[in-house]
């Protein structure tokens, strides 16, 4: 990943919401959901660990409550702050995407 990429501007993810990011790469890319809390933004692949599935319920909306993110499909549910599994069909948690906000942009870390 080029650590100068730049993939949104922070005021374009609501606070306490998300929003995904297309990531092109040589094998065909992946989605990023970008949830924000605050100043702060947390990266994670968009993929439930249970079965691999989205976790949006349409593309780009998140079911949301209480600082974790619910995957439409199968109900599990993950922080936001660090992506543990804390209820739900899951084995392990999220896979993060290391972000970084500096100057009102969010990029790779």
């Amino acid at each position: 990943m080029n650590e100068s990429r730049v993939l949104c501007r922070i005021d374009e993810i609501p606070d306490s919401g998300a929003i995904s990011v297309l990531i092109d790469s040589s094998t065909g890319g992946f989605e990023v959901i970008l949830l924000r809390q605050g100043d702060q933004v947390f990266g994670y692949h968009n993929e439930c660990p249970h079965q691999g599935r989205h976790l949006d319920y349409v593309p780009g909306k998140f079911l949301i409550k209480d600082g974790r993110i619910i995957c439409a499909a199968h109900g599990a549910m993950f922080l936001v702050s660090s992506g543990d599994c804390v209820s739900g069909p899951c084995s392990n948690g999220l896979a993060r995407v290391p972000v970084r906000v500096e100057g009102g942009e969010v990029r790779f870390a």
